[in-house]
C-alpha cells in the first residue's frame, strides 16, 4: 500500500467520503420525506399496525403489518440510518408490497450504536427475530416461512441475522430463516472501522471479526437477494459486489438487483412497487412472485 492509501487505493478523505451517503445523494431529505408521506398513506389504507415488545428494553418493540392470508410467511425488515438513526415506523412505506402479496410485514425498532454498540445492535435484531419465531401463530404468521431483510446499515444487521447458528444459541431450528434481503449494506468492517464513521461507532478486534458476515458464510443456510443502486457510494456498490459473488460462490445468491440510475436512498423506494426489480426479487425470494 503506498504512502497515503489506507485502504485499496483511497487516501483518508476519500475513503470518508465513500462512506458518507450526503456526498453522492444531494436529494436524501427529500426522498426521505417522500418515503415517510407514503407511509402515513399505506397506514390509513392498511391501518395502525399492531405494536408489541419483543425484549426487556423500552426501545425493543416491533410494527406488524398483517395480511389476510392465513398462515402467510413474514418479513422481518430492518431500518437503515449509519446504525445511528432510524426507525420502524419509517419503514412502512414498503408495508403495502408484502401485505397485498400475502405476507406480513414486520419492522423492529432497536437501540442506536451510540447507546448499545454494534454488538448490542445484533443481539437486539436477533431477539426481535427469535420473538417473531415463538409468535409468528399469534398474529397468523407461519414459523417455518421467516425471511429477513434490511437495508444500508440495516443491511449489516440483517447480514448478521442470516449467519446466526439459530440452534446453539437459541434452541431453535438451524434453518430458521428462509431467506434474505440485503439492499445497500456493508459486510466487511475493516474498511468501515478505517472510515470516519468510527469517530461514533466503537470497533475493535473482536467486533471487526465476529460481525464481519462476509467472513462466516459457512453459518449461512438460505437464499439471499443482493441489491445496490448504481449511484450508490462506490463503498457501498464495492462491499455489495462482494458480497453478491461471495454469496454465489456458495451457491446461496438468489438474485443480484442493480437499481439503474438510482442512488442509495431511491433504491428501497421502489420495494414499494411490486413490479420493480427489487419488489419482483424479494416476491419470489418469498414464494409469492
Amino acid at each position: 500500500m503506498s504512502a497515503g492509501k489506507v485502504f485499496l487505493d483511497y487516501d483518508q478523505a476519500a475513503l470518508d467520503r465513500a462512506y458518507d451517503q450526503t456526498q453522492w445523494a444531494p436529494n436524501q431529505q427529500e426522498v426521505i420525506a417522500r418515503r415517510a408521506a407514503a407511509g402515513d398513506a399505506v397506514r390509513a389504507r392498511l391501518g395502525e399496525p399492531h405494536r408489541v415488545a419483543y425484549g426487556p428494553t423500552p426501545i425493543e418493540q416491533l410494527d406488524i403489518y398483517t395480511t389476510a392470508r392465513a398462515n402467510a410467511p413474514v418479513m422481518v425488515f430492518l431500518h437503515g440510518g449509519a446504525w445511528r438513526a432510524g426507525d420502524a415506523r419509517s419503514q412502512a412505506f414498503a408495508a403495502e408490497t408484502f401485505v397485498n402479496a400475502g405476507a406480513h410485514f414486520v419492522t423492529p425498532d432497536f437501540a442506536l450504536v451510540m447507546d448499545v454498540g454494534l454488538d448490542g445492535m445484533v443481539t437486539q435484531v436477533r431477539r426481535a427475530v427469535a420473538w417473531v419465531a415463538a409468535n409468528a401463530a399469534s398474529f397468523g404468521g407461519n414459523a417455518r416461512r421467516i425471511y429477513v431483510g434490511g437495508h444500508s446499515s440495516g443491511a449489516h444487521l440483517a447480514a448478521n441475522v442470516l449467519i446466526t447458528d439459530w440452534a446453539k444459541d437459541f434452541g431453535l431450528p438451524a434453518d430458521l430463516i428462509k431467506g434474505g434481503l440485503c439492499t445497500s449494506g456493508m459486510y466487511d468492517l475493516r474498511p468501515v472501522r478505517l472510515s470516519a464513521r468510527s469517530s461514533y461507532v466503537k470497533f475493535d478486534d473482536r467486533i471487526e471479526r465476529e460481525l464481519s458476515p462476509i467472513r462466516h458464510l459457512s453459518r449461512l443456510r438460505c437464499p439471499v437477494v443482493a441489491a445496490y443502486g448504481e449511484r450508490d457510494s462506490p463503498e457501498f456498490q464495492r462491499q455489495s459486489r462482494e458480497w453478491a459473488e461471495a454469496l454465489r460462490a456458495i451457491g446461496r445468491l438468489q438474485a443480484l438487483v442493480v437499481g439503474q440510475g438510482l442512488n442509495h436512498f431511491e433504491l428501497p423506494e421502489t420495494l414499494a412497487d411490486p413490479t420493480s426489480p427489487l419488489g419482483r426479487a424479494v416476491l419470489m425470494l418469498l414464494g409469492l412472485g
